[in-house]
């Protein structure tokens, strides 16, 4: 005779994971007009994301404004799958069929990107590396040291194979999780881990190589 198995209560009482942005999608499916709520949470990351893709100021506006245009008229195709994320196996590290608004809007703005990129239609202005190296002249030596080993570390990283470049960028400017970065670039967290970890061992590797 089997004996019973007992559940933990954690395991019996484990909560859904739910999309922080539920109410606000839902409100703007009602009346598109709310869907400015979500537009302005989301602008500065999503134009720095197209930013340190492009490194054009004029492009990275341009490609904010079609993703959140995509985004407004594909709303009513978007369904919520954030449960996913707390259902997925660990054991096998597989991403799940997760998706929050917040994933799906990452998931456009890869798409966008990546069209402009192909597209390669730049208007000619100051690359994001050189704005972003300028000094001030009331800027200390600790200062502008500091903004040169920023200004480095930023043309390292553009320097990235593609899908390590992407990683870092929705990482450490974009501040999601790994799981979250998994469900964007279609990639197992296990595998964004790696490209982390082998995209800022090449960017320290370089900028040793600059100081040596």
């Amino acid at each position: 005779m089997s004996r019973p198995v007992f559940r933990s209560a954690e395991e019996r009482v484990r909560p859904a994971r739910l999309d922080r942005d539920r109410g606000l999608v839902e409100a703007a499916r009602r009346d598109p007009a709310n869907f400015d709520a979500l537009y302005r949470k989301y602008l500065a990351q999503v134009y720095s994301f197209a930013l340190y893709e492009l490194r054009d100021h004029h492009a990275a506006e341009d490609a904010t404004e079609r993703v959140f245009m995509r985004a407004l008229t594909g709303l009513p195709r978007f369904e919520e799958r954030a449960d996913a994320f707390a259902r997925a196996d660990e054991s096998t590290d597989v991403p799940g069929d997760a998706s929050t608004f917040r994933v799906w809007l990452f998931r456009i703005a890869r798409n966008v990107v990546a069209n402009e990129r192909r597209r390669d239609r730049r208007r000619p202005v100051a690359p994001l590396e050189r704005a972003a190296g300028l000094a001030s002249t009331d800027d200390s030596f600790e200062t502008a040291a500091a903004r040169e080993a920023g200004r480095a570390a930023w043309q390292a990283v553009a320097r990235l194979p593609e899908d390590r470049r992407r990683a870092v960028i929705l990482r450490f400017v974009d501040e999601m999780s790994t799981a979250e970065i998994a469900e964007v670039l279609g990639r197992s967290e296990g595998a964004v881990r790696v490209l982390l970890h082998r995209a800022l061992r090449s960017v320290a590797a370089e900028l040793r190589g600059g100081l040596s």
